[in-house]
């Protein structure tokens, strides 16, 4: 069985009125794509910063050989999944073995 190392991220919201989260839904297919790379005890980058109420696509990609989690459970409680990415969150994580890699739609 594998150790998952867990990197656990803060997450900031840039509010604005540009955007409502209603015409955001209508628009995945412009969701901003946004690269977390996760490795033995770090992630990259550092500080992710999200404007509220614009779609996003994460993509989350494991580049150890062992297991690692992303956990943001406050954030992903929050946040509007695309419900097709709903299930790839588990308990607030977002679960990688090693070399692999997904992508979260949703929006802050």
């Amino acid at each position: 069985m594998s150790r998952r190392r867990s990197a656990t991220i803060l997450i900031s919201l840039v509010l604005t009125a540009s955007a409502s989260a209603q015409s955001a839904t209508d628009n995945w297919s412009g969701a901003r794509p946004m690269t977390l790379t996760l490795s033995s005890f770090k992630f990259a980058p550092s500080d992710v910063v999200l404007e509220h109420g614009v779609p996003y696509r994460l993509h989350f990609v494991n580049s150890s050989t062992g297991g690692h989690d992303f956990a943001a459970k406050t954030f992903f409680q929050q946040a509007q999944v695309m419900p097709e990415d709903r299930a790839k969150i588990r308990g607030g994580r977002v679960e990688l073995g090693g070399g692999e890699s997904v992508d979260v739609r949703l929006i802050a």
